[in-house]
């Protein structure tokens, strides 16, 4: 089957535009699924429409919809490697009882998952980041593709969806359109009786959200039908939604909010800050400050949970030497641009010690200083100077072609005869 195009679109967010999705709002009837989607995709966004579908208990629903409108519609399902079998085999039923005919798996990237999922067991400890790997960041990707995309989302589901409309403007300047926005619990259910559509095999046993299987469970009788997703946690949402009351954070983030720049472009950061209520025994996704990690350094090796190390000026890398390959990343602080004692430590860590992973800079990132970071062994930067991102993205950083210390054995540095110069 051929691929949807792979040219990013072109946004652009402005008055005209937001008044034209409120007039666009007051044209449908609450109840005109059908209409609403008919429009998305015939006159606003011709050809420049997709659909995010869970395969979930609801999700006949709205693919029904795509089916009369436009059975060719891509469709895209996040395939996290975390669903039940039989939400798997309901993709394979809807797809050949509704002829749907452009259906796309979206899967995780594997290196993200060796790196920060190796066990699988990231959802049990930390949920908001197992979503992000395993649905935000592959999903992201593919909206920016697209003008606008199709959700299923409804307003009675959570109290943050209370307001959600047909058509909201995005905070990444997209159009995303709510077709089943005002459907209620019970106008889904019947909807699925009146079309005679196909039921999720979970859904009689006491399904009626289904998500991945770790994260799901069966709803009691009068319970809200989204009680059994991440129940006994305060998290409502995977991720990959942003409300049109801004009710929750957005992460599908544009590229330009991103700050870790890693392997040619600004990437989310599973990783944070060490904060006073951390605990080294559970901590996970941290920065572990050096001091912090001699101090509990037995409790820190017990820890299962991927985690980082943050040196700062001044500290010894040389008294974790042997422990450097228990973290996932290594952030090394630049506080001030004139402080290079950063540049020493991480030839220390790449060089000496042939530490193979992250090691990132923090700080006082500027852009004359990367050709430098570069070669001492940074392979990760975290920038939030403005004029260094522009540079970082569109590929302007200054060459240094002449330098002090050498790199490896081949390097000679100026003012040295290349025949004194001995392979190390």
């Amino acid at each position: 089957m051929e691929q949807p195009k792979q040219v990013q679109v072109p946004a652009g967010h402005d008055k005209l535009r937001a008044l034209g999705i409120l007039a666009l709002n007051g044209m449908f009837d609450e109840m005109d699924a059908v209409g609403v989607l008919r429009q998305a995709a015939a006159d606003v966004l011709p050809g420049d429409l997709a659909v995010v579908s869970s395969f979930g208990a609801d999700s006949a629903v709205l693919l029904h919809l795509v089916a009369q409108v436009d059975p060719s519609l891509p469709v895209y399902f996040l395939e996290t490697g975390k669903h039940f079998q039989e939400t798997l085999d309901y993709v394979e039923t809807l797809k050949q009882h509704l002829g749907l005919l452009n259906v796309h798996a979206i899967h995780p990237n594997q290196a993200d998952l060796a790196r920060f999922d190796p066990a699988g067991t990231l959802w049990e400890t930390d949920p908001d980041s197992c979503c992000h790997i395993r649905k935000t960041e592959p999903l992201e990707p593919i909206t920016e593709l697209y003008g606008g995309w199709v959700t299923g989302r409804k307003r009675f589901q959570t109290r943050e969806r209370g307001v959600l409309p047909h058509f909201e403007l995005t905070s990444d300047d997209r159009i995303k359109v709510n077709p089943l926005a005002y459907f209620h619990d019970s106008d889904v259910n019947q909807y699925k009786i009146d079309h005679g559509l196909p039921e999720h095999p979970l859904f009689a046993k006491g399904y009626k959200s289904i998500g991945c299987a770790p994260c799901t469970s069966v709803v009691a009788e009068g319970e809200d039908p989204r009680a059994g997703r991440w129940r006994g946690l305060d998290k409502k949402e995977c991720g990959i939604h942003f409300d049109f009351n801004g009710a929750i954070a957005s992460p599908m983030m544009a590229a330009k909010r991103h700050t870790l720049w890693k392997d040619g472009t600004f990437i989310a950061d599973p990783f944070h800050d060490w904060t006073d209520e951390s605990e080294p025994a559970t901590a996970r996704y941290q920065h572990v400050p050096l001091p912090v990690f001699l101090a509990h350094r037995e409790a820190f090796l017990a820890n299962p949970h991927p985690l980082g190390l943050l040196v700062a000026p001044g500290e010894s890398v040389e008294d974790v030497a042997d422990d450097l390959e228990r973290f996932s990343s290594i952030a090394i602080k630049f506080p001030g641009f004139a402080d290079g004692r950063g540049y020493s430590t991480a030839r220390l860590v790449s060089q000496r010690y042939q530490y193979a992973n992250e090691i990132r800079a923090v700080g006082d990132v500027l852009q004359d200083q990367i050709p430098l970071m570069r070669r001492c062994g940074f392979n990760a930067l975290v920038v939030t100077h403005e004029p260094t991102r522009a540079a970082l993205i569109e590929n302007r950083l200054p060459e240094v072609a002449i330098f002090y210390q050498p790199v490896g054995t081949a390097e000679v540095p100026i003012g040295t005869r290349p025949f004194l110069r001995r392979a190390s």
